[in-house]
């Protein structure tokens, strides 16, 4: 389990109208008064933009385009190799570019014909229960600022690069985006914190950081491998354990870090049948089933 609330740097308004990104002492960025400002600047946007408004626009640096274009370069290959079918094909219908970063309302204008989602931007915090309920509505909360240039590999808060590379194309596959509403109905209908966080955990470790057998391959579908270049060369060499909803309910887990853990489906029939039953059955009486049957 992850005890802390959110994925995101906290975002804090000031009494001059200014806001600003709270970045941790151990953030790559931290001690770069540009990217600081930088960040400021988006988070900004994203505060002063109001739901029925068009979604803002990022007006992208080189330097940030330039980061955008060597992760898809490296992810290509990548993807080609060692993620899952599933999730390929879905990549390929929404076909993102490769050149520039593609604005949220574009991703949005796709999603939507192929499997009903859409962006909502978020400056940075997003209280738990608001992220995954919106879910539930087909509606996902996604920053707008580029990783820090210095790690380009990985990153520990949610980008652009993690929400569009990483969840647009796993959203644009009907399949993983019912997987994902299922998660946030189950929220949805959730009235206590612990029921939230279990839901979570399994969504952590299956829509985030899942992988899937394809014949005896192992391939990822997670979005947080599958927009990290650095862990998707790491993945197949760490533990893997088959789908366990008790395990995954109560591990504890270092976002900051590739996962040394991971939880394999047999197909995408199997993820269906284990994770999706869960998300759809779940009520608050959920944390103690779950946690009183022993794991596997």
């Amino acid at each position: 389990m992850f005890e802390e609330a959110q994925l995101y740097s906290p975002v804090s308004h000031h009494d001059d109208g200014t806001v600003e990104v709270h970045l941790g002492a151990n953030h790559p960025g931290f001690s770069d008064p540009d990217y600081r400002a930088r960040r400021n600047a988006i988070a900004a946007r994203a505060v002063a933009w109001k739901p029925g408004e068009p979604l803002p626009r990022i007006d992208y640096t080189d330097g940030e385009t330039a980061i955008w274009q060597q992760v898809s370069r490296e992810l290509a290959d990548k993807h080609r190799r060692r993620a899952h079918p599933e999730y390929l094909a879905a990549k390929e219908r929404l076909g993102l570019p490769v050149d520039r970063i593609p604005q949220l309302d574009e991703v949005t204008a796709k999603l939507r014909t192929l499997t009903g989602f859409s962006y909502v931007a978020a400056p940075g915090l997003v209280e738990l229960r608001e992220f995954y309920s919106s879910l539930g509505d087909r509606l996902f909360h996604s920053t707008q600022y580029v990783r820090h240039p210095s790690e380009p590999l990985y990153t520990p808060e949610p980008d652009v690069i993690h929400e569009v590379l990483g969840h647009g194309n796993q959203l644009a596959s009907p399949r993983f985006a019912a997987l994902t509403q299922a998660a946030g109905a189950a929220v949805g209908r959730a009235e206590r914190d612990e029921t939230v966080q279990v839901i979570a955990d399994v969504f952590w470790f299956t829509m985030e950081f899942g992988v899937m057998y394809d014949d005896r391959e192992l391939k990822a579908y997670g979005a947080g491998i599958c927009s990290s270049y650095g862990e998707m060369d790491e993945f197949a060499e760490m533990e893997i354990r088959p789908l366990d909803l008790t395990e995954m309910a109560t591990l504890n887990y270092d976002i900051t870090s590739y996962q040394p853990i991971l939880f394999a489906a047999e197909s995408v029939d199997h993820l269906e049948d284990v994770v999706g039953t869960f998300f759809a059955s779940c009520d608050d009486d959920a944390p103690e089933r779950i946690k009183a049957v022993p794991a596997t």
